[in-house]
């Protein structure tokens, strides 16, 4: 049986572990989203491979483009020495040739740009889960993004793990 005095006693630890429980701060810190970004060298790598892609299609459909015009120009040339009839065909099929190459053009287009999309969403999610890592692996309650549409709008510079993640990101990334 217990005693009033035990009781008293019990009350108080529980209240005791309770009080040092909530006295324990959560260990926060913060990353710059858009300097972490910016710095990630895989992105950098990415954007760069994308922009050579992005090039390489806008030299082609200048090329093209080039080419349909002097073929354009030769057509009307010779329309003048045609029948009626005959230049109206071959206009309509010269457009119809032109609309398919435009399209054609505007399919790889919208396919590097989907590429591009991708890898950017993967390199997002695999950013993500290193910070994740990383905020379990060093005792962090919270890790929050800040950067422009950032949720941080102040936190001291101790706080800030921008470089440090960088720092392990580029050199996961090199490995």
């Amino acid at each position: 049986m217990e005693t009033k005095g035990s009781s008293i006693g019990k009350i108080f630890l529980v209240f005791a572990v309770f009080g040092l429980a909530s006295c324990q701060q959560a260990k926060i810190g913060y990353v710059d989203n858009v300097k972490l970004m910016n710095e990630y060298q895989e992105k950098i790598d990415v954007e760069a491979d994308f922009k050579v892609k992005a090039d390489a299609l806008n030299k082609k459909r200048d090329s093209i483009s080039q080419a349909f015009q002097v073929e354009a120009q030769a057509f009307q040339a010779e329309a003048e020495k045609m029948s009626q009839k005959k230049a109206q065909e071959q206009y309509g099929q010269m457009q119809q040739r032109g609309q398919m190459i435009g399209q054609q053009l505007q399919q790889e287009d919208q396919q590097l740009q989907a590429a591009g999309q991708t890898e950017m969403d993967s390199i997002v999610g695999k950013v993500k889960k290193e910070v994740q890592a990383y905020g379990k692996a060093n005792g962090y309650t919270y890790i929050l993004g800040g950067g422009d549409g950032g949720s941080v709008l102040y936190g001291e510079e101790t706080n800030d793990l921008t470089d440090e993640v960088v720092k392990l990101l580029n050199d996961k990334y090199k490995k």
